[in-house]
């Protein structure tokens, strides 16, 4: 039988008059690959300390869909969660636990501060209908599916 075999498109050799245009021009497109890696995650402007952008899951249903965002160390009463024009966002933030100034860290690993994550919407979304709750620093939003969903701003309990 015959085989089909994947052609793989490659980019035109450029030529560059400035050996250093054709170093920018590489590091560029390294940089452009790297951040299209679906692992890699950019930290918030404005934290300043490293707080990185929330793992998160969109599935569909036949009812509906569901979000699952890993908010991991981070209290349910710190977590904001609000829907307008037709996106859905989770703000938080974690704090830092401070015991005793004389402490020395040898390793600091964890990350706090601010976060923001928006989603936008299926059209078919019923916005008056969706529902949260957190488990084990799981965030997990449903959200069922409507006919002629309407975006309308709301805020959505947690746990409710």
């Amino acid at each position: 039988m015959g085989e089909v075999t994947e052609k793989k498109v490659t980019e035109p050799a450029r030529t560059y008059a400035d050996p250093f245009t054709a170093f920018r021009a590489e590091m560029d497109r390294m940089f452009h690959n790297f951040l299209q890696t679906p692992t890699f995650s950019l930290p918030f402007a404005g934290s300043g300390n490293g707080m990185v952008v929330p793992s998160a899951d969109m599935k569909e249903a036949d009812g509906g869909y569901t979000l699952t965002a890993e908010l991991p160390g981070i209290a349910e009463e710190d977590i904001d969660l609000s829907v307008a024009n037709g996106m859905i966002t989770i703000k938080g933030e974690k704090s830092e636990e401070k015991t005793d100034e004389k402490e020395s860290y040898h390793l600091t690993e964890r990350r706090y501060g601010a976060f923001q994550r928006s989603f936008r919407l299926p059209d078919n979304v019923d916005e008056a209908k969706i529902k949260a709750s957190f488990d084990k620093g799981v965030l997990t939003v449903s959200m069922p599916k409507s006919k002629d969903g309407k975006h309308q701003e709301r805020k959505i309990k947690i746990g409710a």
